[in-house]
């Protein structure tokens, strides 16, 4: 049985502890150690989390399975009626599961209330993740190479769902 708390400033140290079990290992085939650092620090650090909480107007969402956090995902409205998933990720004996789908379908019935007509994400190229999403109806509408600092780039996907 899934359950959803929608996160608070108060929760970035879990948001933390999460990320730091999921990214490694999703990443270790696509990234470099460098760069997995590099990110970890510019998306995942304490400051950076609360500026996207408290600021960017970013929801934070945590999924729960009986009782024990398994997940988190991060969703705003990035133009009028077009919103943006951030962030999804899942413990890793999580996957296949429904964990992800049950994220995704509460977000979208999150941003219905709003009005919202899409919501779009960011994949990279090589990530697993991007035939999940293309079950849930998402598809592939552009691509990017985009400088992250540091002589990084996030080479990724733009994949759309139209609500």
């Amino acid at each position: 049985m899934f359950e959803i708390k929608k996160a608070t400033a108060g929760d970035i140290p879990l948001i933390r502890e999460l990320t730091f079990l999921v990214w490694p290992q999703t990443y270790a085939s696509i990234l470099t150690q460098e760069q997995i650092d590099y990110m970890l620090e510019m998306m995942y650090s304490e400051s950076s989390l609360q500026k996207q909480i408290t600021k960017d107007g970013c929801q934070f969402i945590i999924v729960y399975e009986d009782g024990s956090p398994v997940g988190f995902a991060s969703y705003s409205e990035e133009e009028p009626r077009r919103w943006k998933l951030n962030k999804i990720y899942i413990l890793q004996n999580q996957q296949g599961k429904g964990t992800g789908k049950y994220l995704i379908n509460y977000i979208i019935e999150e941003i219905k209330k709003y009005n919202a007509n899409s919501i779009f994400l960011q994949v990279n190229q090589h990530n697993k993740a991007k035939s999940f999403y293309e079950r849930l109806g998402f598809n592939e509408v552009d691509f990017v190479n985009l400088d992250i600092g540091n002589g990084f780039f996030m080479n990724d996907y733009i994949m759309e769902k139209k609500l």
